[in-house]
């Protein structure tokens, strides 16, 4: 087979990851407690209405929950928050030990030292394979300026600076 045509989902990764993108980890309130996952497919889908979308895989088992809350919050990841990312992507784990957040206007977990973020009622969800799309409407939102991304590249983490962006 040619190596151009093999689109298998190992090399898929490894293509795919050679797109730069952001960190962000999904919240909730919901019925038993809040909820949280991390999430690399995010992004603004539409300014009006204000809408943005995540993908979940189909076997998360927090998405569920998160989905029955009708409401999430997208917090999206500054530099200093490479261990808060790792502690959300386990399975399992009591994710919120320790973690300090304010609830939003919705009642979502709003995470201390995030980037952004960005509150939201559940939109619509549509299939996508092995993973979902999710659309959520935008409710509220937030971000601080002084603080610099969080980024994934090629498997691991990566930092871009603000002032290195804006040089050149």
């Amino acid at each position: 087979m040619n190596e151009h045509n093999d689109v298998s989902p190992e090399r898929m990764r490894q293509i795919m990851g050679n797109f730069c993108s952001g960190i962000t980890i999904i919240t909730a309130d919901t019925e038993s407690g809040p909820a949280g996952f991390t999430c690399q497919s995010f992004t603004s889908l539409s300014l009006d209405p204000p809408l943005v979308t995540f993908n979940p895989a189909l076997s998360s088992t927090s998405w569920p929950k998160i989905k029955g809350a009708g409401s999430f919050c997208v917090n999206v990841l500054g530099i200093e928050q490479q261990q808060l990312s790792r502690t959300f992507a386990q399975s399992g784990a009591d994710k919120f030990a320790g973690i300090h957040y304010a609830p939003s206007d919705l009642g979502n977990p709003i995470l201390d030292a995030a980037l952004a973020w960005i509150d939201c009622t559940l939109h619509a969800e549509y299939d996508g394979g092995d993973h979902s799309i999710v659309v959520g409407e935008v409710k509220g939102m937030h971000a601080r300026e002084e603080v610099d991304p969080l980024v994934f590249f090629r498997g691991g983490y990566a930092t871009l600076h603000s002032s290195d962006a804006m040089a050149g």
